[in-house]
């Protein structure tokens, strides 16, 4: 009966045993590289044994020992090393006479390397002229040859590929505008939701691709009238834009006062004058027209819908395509929206037949809009940063200020775009009577000059003008300076003397204003004058009660005496009637004592004034002519 012995195979050991620690483990030598077998093999290559390599020709005595040979050499040929062997050997004998023949070049102690002369053939020079033009004849044929290969090869290029790539065209088409696949379809969209908008109308478009059954079925082109041909849009693509979309749409704003224009703006984004659609423009175009078709609907649809919700003085009207909106009493903006797809055979709407109009109107429209989609994806961040994403700052901060109700309704509150716009509106309009009230007013009076300077650094809704009224030669000696901001339905005058005057809308009241500070002007300039001259001052009136009643303003007055006193002028400005000048000398000379008056210290109270013709005096202005009259006057005594 056979029993069964349980065998243990172990592999065998590859690596020799170094060290047998006291513990019985056994720590083996580390493995050869590559490298380092290669050298152990090398080194057991013994150089110095050489085979015979000079092998005699076997004859028929020695044939048997030349077999013993053949199979010793075939015997020894088996070692894997010998052909590297061999090898090595050849290329030593090589590299060794390489170098003896350099030794022998170099120090040309044994041996001299001389050229050996060759025999000149007897060239004429006729034959290498004939030679090269032979030589340069046959390379230019040869370029001339490629050249029309080439110009062949790129003229069939462009009489097969009349279309670019679609793929290429693709690509460009989604470097600026968002697409996406959907089932076999491309779909792209237009819209401004990325950017903010909350518009519903959504801006889809589909791309395919062109076919090429449909462009040569296509009637050739005619010639255009000046001679040239007329270019035809070969694009691979073919984007189809919804029918609400076609065409060119733009924003017509008009301000109308008793049925007569006073400005307009058209925002039109492509262009300020509509272009006629036709299917043969690039795919890029095509959609730029169509977004700005979505943006004038967008923001008309805005404008619109609070036009509705606002409750004005004056109801607002939304007829049609038309927003009636009433800015100032007698003044109505007109906000219109004009649409032409090109399909139509008589337009609705003509086109705009102003070309200019106010930008600043139309770039504030566009903006509008554009702050309302900022707002939308830009929102305050959270004050501290645990804090409730939504409220503005000042809003986080009325906690800990202390803001009462009122103060918080007021956070609440906002402008709307058709609020925003009839301002800006109503300050253009303000603005604008302003302008003409002082150009009238600079106009009709040349004496003194009015000077004024707007801020070029202005707001939608405010402005600042500042005004200088001065005499020419004497800006010197007196200046009145005036300050007006220019509002939405208001103007607020800081004067020379800090005093601020709130007016309203009104033309005449500005115009009012005015013409009392001219009057006030020449008073003070006047008493500046004098003291200049060396006269005294004697009395001032802002509001001269005597003469008579001037219908605007009141009339204003000063006295003035000579240094030595013999010599009185009195001024009076009115602003209708404009400056009177009366003179008195003293001591007078019809005075004649009496019983109540004996004494003769009595007849230097001065005489009558008589009045001075100012025009029939001689000066540029009323200033030179009061200096003059002074210098007359003063006494050289």
């Amino acid at each position: 009966m056979a029993y069964s012995v349980n065998i243990s195979v172990e592999a065998p050991i590859e690596n020799q045993i170094q060290e047998i620690a006291y513990d019985g483990q056994e720590i083996y030598n580390t493995p050869l590289t590559l490298s380092e077998s290669l050298a152990k093999y090398a080194q057991k290559i013994d150089f110095n044994k050489t085979s015979d390599l000079d092998k005699k020709e076997p004859t028929d005595a020695d044939a048997k020992n030349s077999d013993e040979e053949n199979k010793d050499t075939f015997q020894s040929s088996l070692w894997p090393w010998d052909s590297v062997r061999n090898k090595l050997r050849n290329a030593l004998t090589e590299v060794c006479v390489l170098a003896d023949v350099l030794a022998i070049a170099k120090e040309k102690r044994y041996m001299v390397l001389d050229p050996v002369p060759q025999e000149q053939i007897d060239t004429k020079p006729m034959v290498q002229v004939y030679a090269r033009k032979k030589a340069l004849a046959g390379a230019a044929s040869v370029l001339l040859t490629g050249a029309e290969r080439l110009r062949t090869s790129q003229n069939e290029l462009v009489r097969n590929r009349t279309t670019p790539d679609f793929h290429i065209e693709l690509l460009r088409l989604r470097q600026n505008w968002r697409l996406k696949k959907v089932s076999n379809s491309i779909i792209g969209d237009l819209s401004y939701r990325t950017a903010g908008s909350k518009y519903t109308q959504t801006g889809m478009f589909e791309v395919t691709k062109a076919e090429e059954d449909d462009k040569t079925s296509s009637p050739p082109q005619s010639p255009s009238p000046s001679g040239t041909p007329s270019s035809k849009n070969n694009s691979a693509l073919r984007v189809t834009v919804p029918s609400e979309l076609q065409g060119v749409a733009y924003i017509e704003v008009l301000c109308q006062k008793d049925q007569e224009d006073l400005c307009s703006a058209n925002i039109n984004l492509l262009g300020s004058a509509p272009a006629s659609t036709s299917p043969d423009i690039h795919w890029q175009q095509k959609l730029e027209a169509a977004q700005n078709v979505l943006f004038c609907k967008e923001l008309f649809n805005q404008l619109a819908k609070e036009a509705v919700q606002l409750q004005a003085p004056i109801p607002h009207m939304v007829v049609g395509n038309q927003i009636m909106a009433t800015v100032l009493p007698g003044i109505q903006l007109i906000i219109g929206l004009c649409h032409s797809t090109g399909n139509d055979k008589k337009s609705t709407v003509p086109p705009p037949t102003k070309t200019e109009h106010d930008h600043v109107l139309e770039h504030s429209l566009h903006q509008l809009l554009r702050e309302v989609h900022h707002k939308n994806t830009h929102h305050p961040f959270p004050h501290p940063s645990s804090g409730p994403l939504g409220p503005s700052k000042k809003r986080c901060l009325a906690g800990p200020m202390a803001s009462d109700r009122y103060e918080l309704l007021e956070m609440t509150k906002s402008q709307t775009l058709l609020e925003q716009i009839i301002q800006q509106a109503q300050h253009f309009f303000m603005r604008m009577r302003t302008e003409y009230v002082l150009d009238t007013i600079a106009k009709e009076v040349k004496d003194p000059l009015i000077v004024s300077h707007w801020n070029s650094l202005n707001s939608p809704t405010q402005s600042c003008v500042k005004i200088n009224i001065m005499t020419h030669g004497y800006d010197a000696v007196c200046r009145t300076p005036l300050v007006i901001h220019v509002g939405e339905k208001s103007l607020k005058c800081i004067c020379r003397d800090g005093k601020v005057m709130h007016m309203s809308y009104e033309p005449q009241e500005l115009r009012d204003l005015i013409f009392y500070h001219i009057n006030q002007h020449q008073i003070l300039a006047v008493q500046a004058l004098a003291k200049c001259m060396g006269w005294h001052f004697l009395a001032n009136s802002s509001h001269l009660g005597l003469g008579t009643v001037e219908p605007l303003g009141n009339a204003s007055s000063c006295i003035l005496a000579s240094p030595t006193g013999d010599r009185i002028i009195a001024v009076r400005c009115e602003p209708q009637t404009g400056v009177q000048v009366s003179v008195a000398h003293s001591p007078r000379s019809d005075f004649f004592p009496s019983r109540l008056v004996s004494e003769r210290k009595w007849e230097h109270l001065g005489g009558a004034f008589r009045d001075l013709r100012l025009d029939k005096m001689e000066g540029k202005n009323f200033l030179h002519k009061m200096e003059l009259l002074m210098a007359s006057l003063t006494s050289n005594s």
